[in-house]
């Protein structure tokens, strides 16, 4: 009966249009928007980094249900954006929680996927009765140089899920990873922004990873796209999740939920656990979710979880934090200058 316990997310209130940064360097706008189903993003504030992200993530979390935070045995933080080269992210989150010191805490990095190898290592270390609860968040400000096509689409936002065993709103039945030594995307030490392999992100990057451990959790637990109420991918955009469930057999319908992209942007190691959360602010009992992750480099982790009672119940209050939908109105809309000061991408000399 492992499964997720509480959940929250946090997603900046900036945004800017894909068509404000299409002006600036002269490209179509009309065609970026088509080619990616993208039609703006989140941006962080001036004060705002992957680390303040994670914080407000878990305090959500833990604002739908009651979990003593010394009861956390294990901190862990996914991401591509971490503020410190050499300082973990997860320290700070544990301590901004109040958890005890008696803790293990470790910053996770797989590309886009390690929030979900995060929750992979509480479910092994919950299951394995080493801790009552394990706190597991994907959290980015996501990376894009100027001009590049990863700018049209990295944004800012994360995910925090508690895993354990004492009555969770969501079972996780299962999860298996498919992984191979694939360079579609990189960024080498003290690079500003990283690099792509074009035409090798979709294939063999995206789409072998995604279909690999999608097929590998139906031949795992024998079933298929028809036994889940909802599916969730890895969302870089709108186009790739849309292609890789119409592959495997999902329909429209059940990647719907989960499919904040076109409004939120590439949140990277947030990208599906945000998903995850938008399709769990909607969930009712017996409700079933595959989920998908990618994380470039590359691999896939794939997920068979069951919603149960318990998200009815009065332990857990849903509306007591902000759901993804909520996170997403009443944005504030920045020009490419004011977005290049809060990216970092110009700074004020004194």
């Amino acid at each position: 009966m492992v499964g997720i316990i509480t959940y929250g997310v946090y997603i900046p209130r900036y945004r800017i249009k894909v068509e404000e940064i299409a002006r600036v360097w002269g490209a179509n706008a009309a065609d970026i928007t088509g080619g990616l189903g993208v039609f703006e993003k989140s941006v962080p504030d001036l004060d705002e980094d992957a680390a303040t992200i994670a914080v407000e993530a878990a305090r959500n979390a833990l604002l739908r249900r009651h979990v003593d935070p010394k009861e956390i045995g294990a901190v862990y933080v996914g991401s591509e954006s971490h503020p410190y080269a050499v300082k973990p992210t997860a320290c700070t989150v544990g301590e901004a929680i109040g958890a005890t010191p008696n803790m293990t805490a470790a910053d996770f990095e797989f590309a886009c996927k390690a929030g979900t190898a995060a929750i992979q290592t509480c479910m092994g270390m919950v299951k394995s009765k080493m801790i009552p609860y394990g706190l597991a968040i994907g959290t980015d400000v996501s990376q894009g140089a100027p001009g590049d096509a990863l700018e049209y689409t990295a944004a800012a936002g994360g995910a925090a899920f508690v895993i354990g065993n004492d009555d969770p709103i969501a079972t996780i039945h299962h999860t298996c990873s498919f992984t191979t030594d694939t360079p579609d995307f990189w960024r080498r030490e003290g690079q500003d922004y990283p690099r792509h392999g074009g035409r090798f992100t979709g294939d063999p990057g995206y789409f072998k990873h995604v279909k690999g451990a999608s097929n590998l959790l139906f031949e795992q637990t024998k079933k298929a796209p028809k036994d889940f109420t909802y599916a969730v991918f890895h969302q870089p955009n709108a186009k790739f999740p849309q292609k890789a469930a119409k592959d495997l057999g999902f329909n429209a319908d059940q990647i719907k939920p989960g499919l904040v992209v076109p409004l939120l942007g590439n949140t990277y190691s947030g990208a599906s656990p945000i998903g995850l959360a938008a399709t769990l602010d909607i969930a009712k009992p017996g409700d079933t979710i595959f989920v998908c992750s990618f994380g470039s480099g590359a691999g896939s982790d794939a997920f068979d979880i069951e919603v149960t009672d318990a998200i009815l119940s009065d332990a857990f209050r849903r509306d007591a934090a902000p759901g993804v939908e909520q996170l997403l109105r009443n944005p504030i809309y920045l020009d490419y200058a004011r977005y290049a000061q809060h990216k970092g991408k110009l700074v004020m000399q004194s």
